[in-house]
């Protein structure tokens, strides 16, 4: 444990009845990160504040950089993972750490638990416009899984032809949140959010021709979407609507347990 002096001070308090357990789980929550060399202060409680560990953002950081964090992580995490990770960056990590795995259409790498399963109620559902736009999708669904959620994964059912995504109702209905991923005009997740009862999330992708505008035309669609129960996420991003859906569904986990939800 870092920073000792101020955790002993903690819990001296609770030993001579200054503070209540309970007040000092609050504040442990914001208590906690290790030093890595110079160049990194890993957040070991961010599970314990947010309900998921840190994750490692591949690009910007050295192969050296990801093996250190991906060290120090495991120590106190099941499962640690890094994102936007190129196969050429990956073989080098995974000489350093052999047990590392590797998502190569999501450009994931993660250690993982043998059998790792989902530890959460509820399902994700993650559907794509198109096949070109299956990298971000499987970012999604791959650190949906990885996160401990069960997850439905459907392919290339853009409104060029609709008849597609209409043959899958089923699993619409199936879903407890949706992750609809589009590029060129981005019109899949206002489609589908008329048809399900569950939140969406809409993730425009940079697929498209020059006007499309590196994905820019899409993200205007989803936000001026006349369809109810969308919410967006940034250009690309796989990895933020997957931590959103699961956020989601751990809420309705967190009011059922309290007995609220109806």
């Amino acid at each position: 444990m870092t920073q000792p002096d101020a955790l002993r001070a903690l819990l001296s308090a609770v030993s001579q009845g200054q503070l209540s357990p309970e007040a000092a789980l609050d504040q442990l929550k914001y208590l906690d990160f290790e030093p890595v060399d110079d160049f990194a202060k890993v957040d070991h409680h961010r599970t314990l504040r947010t309900g998921f560990p840190e994750v490692i953002w591949g690009p910007g950081k050295t192969p050296h950089h990801i093996v250190q964090i991906m060290r120090s992580l495991h120590q106190h995490n099941p499962v640690v993972m890094a994102t936007r990770i190129e196969p050429e960056v990956f073989a080098q990590v995974r000489q350093q750490i052999p047990g590392v795995l590797y998502y190569d259409m999501a450009r994931i790498c993660a250690l993982v638990p043998l059998n790792w399963s989902a530890q959460h109620p509820g399902t994700i559902g993650v559907l794509t416009a198109g096949t070109a736009d299956l990298p971000v999708a499987e970012e999604a669904a791959v650190t949906a899984e990885l996160c401990g959620f069960a997850v439905k994964r459907l392919w290339d059912v853009g409104v060029a032809g609709l008849h597609r995504l209409l043959r899958h109702r089923q699993l619409i209905r199936d879903v407890e949140v949706l992750i609809v991923v589009a590029g060129m005009e981005g019109a899949l997740p206002s489609v589908v959010a008329g048809l399900a009862d569950c939140p969406i999330i809409a993730v425009p992708t940079s697929i498209g021709y020059g006007a499309s505008f590196n994905g820019l035309s899409a993200l205007l669609t989803m936000l001026n979407s006349c369809a109810t129960g969308v919410g967006v996420v940034n250009i690309d991003n796989g990895f933020g609507a997957a931590m959103l859906a699961g956020q989601i569904l751990r809420t309705g986990e967190r009011l059922k347990d309290k007995g609220l939800d109806g």
